[in-house]
């Protein structure tokens, strides 16, 4: 029972207790920026736009977390002000505050005009991401902290989702944009002064040798057969037509649910989920990750099959529960493995890479969704149709995992 409890207070050090801090308050201010999709989603609808319409802009937006690898290479290659790490942070967290509150001053804008600035605010923040996980993967591959940090990392986003579903939703209730950006915008601040006081970064005297040993650890790593293995499978894993948009038009259309009521029910589901990333950080030290890899994809299937008793508010709270622990232990496996895949020396790039192609099997699932619930009739026929795609997709993601050879991948960063 005590092994246990060390297990749940894994951060022995000074160090690791401030990073733990740091990458807390960063990932907050990540969960508060989806503060305005839900208002940004049903003011579209009221404008007559389909669903479809309402993927695409988000897909638009979230163009910069495709190409965080970028910002990885950036980082490691060109240090600014002497730093790879600090005076980026300082840089990026000004650029969201300022589009968020410029969009929190408006009073009117257009479609592409929005757009701009929600993919400002982002890319300061997907920045950010690139940033925090680059010290994460290199400071907890060290002491086997790489699951304890995502624990705490996504204890905080979702910590936030669950006054983004309320405070959201009410802000969706009242159709109030202006609101949702200027709260959203305080969070970036937050993370510029986190940055200044709490990131301690010796100053960078950049020569060829340092270069060159950079360039070595990227040409060794893109040459590594169990990254693009472990890249292509997170895709698949997150390539299976999932809901987004279509699950909103079927909970407003077929099930008649308010705006505030769907923002109960994310924060009910963010609720849960901090308490899948308290079990997955004993279960990441207890556990091999391939079983646990197993155990993930076996309780994603479970969970997407209740889907099929979506009919009403009883069973959408009980669902709602239930997905947000699988759905977070799930999320924290796979996350895990990418970080573990990461070589060294490249971490901010590669892990970066990696979670571009988490992000865009992602975003890519919910527009195929969309379209195919519009396809299909935007009815409970559409939505059934999806739930089954859905399972046996990812289902089939089982099939994949002999081919990654994740207990080679565990033992390589154990001893790197």
């Amino acid at each position: 029972m005590k092994d246990w409890l060390r297990h749940l207070h894994p951060f022995k050090t000074s160090e690791a207790q401030r990073l733990a801090v740091l990458f807390a308050i960063v990932y907050f201010a990540q969960g508060m920026s989806a503060l305005p999709n839900q208002v940004i989603a049903i003011s579209f609808k009221d404008h007559g736009l389909e669903a479809d319409d309402v993927a695409t802009f988000f897909l638009l937006a979230s163009i910069p977390w495709f190409i965080k690898p970028l910002y990885g290479l950036i980082s490691d290659f060109l240090p600014l002000f002497g730093q790879r790490r600090k005076s980026y942070l300082l840089v990026t967290s000004a650029l969201a505050c300022i589009a968020g509150l410029i969009a929190g001053l408006s009073s009117h804008y257009t479609y592409w005009e929005l757009a701009i600035l929600y993919t400002m605010m982002g890319l300061g923040l997907a920045y950010n991401d690139v940033l925090t996980d680059a010290l994460m993967v290199e400071k907890g591959k060290l002491n086997g902290l790489t699951g304890a940090f995502q624990s705490v990392q996504w204890v905080s986003v979702t910590g936030a989702s669950i006054i983004v579903g309320l405070l959201g939703g009410y802000f969706a209730e009242q159709r109030d944009l202006q609101a949702a950006f200027a709260v959203a915008a305080i969070f970036p601040f937050i993370v510029l002064l986190m940055a200044a006081f709490f990131v301690r970064e010796k100053r960078i005297v950049s020569g060829k040798a340092e270069y060159t040993e950079i360039w070595t650890a990227l040409r060794e790593g893109f040459g590594e057969r169990s990254v693009w293995l472990v890249a292509a499978f997170i895709f698949l894993f997150n390539f299976s037509p999932s809901f987004g948009p279509a699950f909103l038009y079927y909970q407003i259309d077929v099930l008649g649910f308010s705006q505030q009521y769907i923002g109960v029910l994310s924060s009910i589901g963010s609720v849960s989920s901090v308490a899948g990333a308290f079990i997955y950080a004993p279960l990441s030290r207890s556990m091999s990750l391939r079983r646990l890899i197993n155990f993930a994809i076996g309780l994603s299937v479970a969970t997407l099959l209740t889907y099929l008793a979506y009919r009403g508010e009883t069973s959408a709270l009980f669902i709602h529960f239930i997905w947000g622990i699988t759905g977070m232990v799930t999320t924290l496996a796979f996350l895990d493995l990418a970080a573990r895949a990461c070589p060294k020396r490249a971490e901010a790039t590669f892990f970066a890479l990696l979670m571009s192609i988490f992000n865009l099997g992602t975003l890519a699932s919910q527009n195929v969704g969309a379209h195919l619930y519009t396809e299909l009739g935007e009815g409970p026929s559409a939505y059934l149709w999806l739930v089954i795609i859905s399972t046996i997709a990812t289902a089939a993601i089982w099939l994949l995992v002999p081919l990654v050879h994740i207990e080679r991948i565990e033992s390589h960063a154990r001893h790197q």
